[in-house]
């Protein structure tokens, strides 16, 4: 099953984080000072607020969460086979966590990201120097 999911900046972390943690009903299942992450079931999406990327506060990037590293070359034949441009990173710390994502744009310019998580990494920082211009 794949997950969809949103990456909004915002101004400050911590009424964010009371805003959406009231708006969904529980509190996020990953937080840091400049992050946090609320895995969501109901409905099915990896909602994420932070400060960093590029753009305004309230800009956004989107993206499909897949659940195994095969779901995601799965992916990656799909978006090669539709004739889509893509951009690979593998062994990437981003949002605290070793992903391996690749990233398309829209007809205007939106990222979009498919993505696999393999999990927190403990004593990371955000993300590190691969990380895409749009955020992640």
């Amino acid at each position: 099953m794949k997950r969809m999911h949103i990456g909004l900046k915002v101004a400050d972390i911590e009424e964010s984080v009371d805003f959406y943690s009231r708006m969904f009903g529980q509190e996020p299942t990953l937080q840091r000072d400049d992050y946090a992450k609320w895995m969501l079931d109901d409905p099915y999406v990896n909602f994420s607020i932070d400060v960093h990327g590029v753009g305004p506060v309230g800009s956004a990037h989107y993206g499909v969460q897949v659940e195994s590293s095969d779901a995601l070359a799965a992916a990656r034949a799909h978006i090669d086979e539709v004739g889509i441009d893509r951009d690979d990173q593998n062994d990437l710390i981003c949002g605290y966590q070793l992903q391996h994502k690749s990233w398309i744009r829209d007809p205007h310019g939106v990222p979009w990201e498919t993505f696999f998580t393999e999990g927190v990494v403990e004593g990371s920082s955000y993300g590190s120097e691969d990380m895409p211009e749009c955020g992640c």
